[in-house]
């Protein structure tokens, strides 16, 4: 997996900080704002492709299930692999390891081809109920970040991503913040 943290990247925040000060300005992000940032929405669809918080969903079946032709007893647990599904070319293009949010430009929908398969918070019943939350909080912390700020990653950074429960930088992620 490429780990898709180049110089493009920079430009993409670059877009990012012209959208949040064109709509927010210096102003602190309020609900009415925050809805209007197309790029920052965008950018935070396509982190969560790459890197969703949960890489693998478990479910256990409460009853039979018939599925693919297959009939399965209750008690059968079924894991969706999410990383994997977020991950592969013959649903996100040959692109898929890239950091591309553009491809997110006509929301969720448009941005593979088969619709829907961006689920970072589960799907269906089971959903996070709190997903609307951490997209709210993330644009809100990311728009602050962006008002007053200049990030780049430490030239010390390594890319090191794996699985516990959930998706973590085994280092961390150093980043150098520069004051506008």
């Amino acid at each position: 997996m490429g780990n898709g943290l180049d110089k493009p990247s920079s430009r993409v925040a670059g877009r990012a900080r012209e959208e949040v000060l064109h709509v927010l300005g210096k102003n602190q992000p309020d609900s009415e704002g925050i809805n209007k940032l197309k790029v920052v929405t965008m950018i935070l669809h396509e982190v969560l492709r790459l890197y969703p918080p949960i890489p693998l969903h478990g479910q256990e079946a409460y009853k039979e299930t018939k599925l693919g032709g297959i009939t399965y007893p209750a008690g059968v647990t079924f894991a969706l692999p999410i990383v994997c599904i977020h991950q592969d070319p013959d649903v996100w293009g040959e692109d898929v390891d890239e950091f591309k949010p553009e491809r997110f430009a006509e929301g969720i929908a448009g941005a593979s081809k088969n619709s829907p398969t961006l689920f970072p918070f589960g799907w269906g019943p089971q959903i996070c109920v709190w997903q609307n939350f951490a997209l709210l909080e993330a644009k809100m912390g990311l728009s602050v970040i962006l008002q007053h700020f200049i990030f780049e990653l430490s030239p010390s950074y390594t890319h090191a991503p794996y699985p516990v429960s959930s998706l973590q930088l085994q280092h961390g992620s150093q980043i150098k913040l520069m004051k506008l």
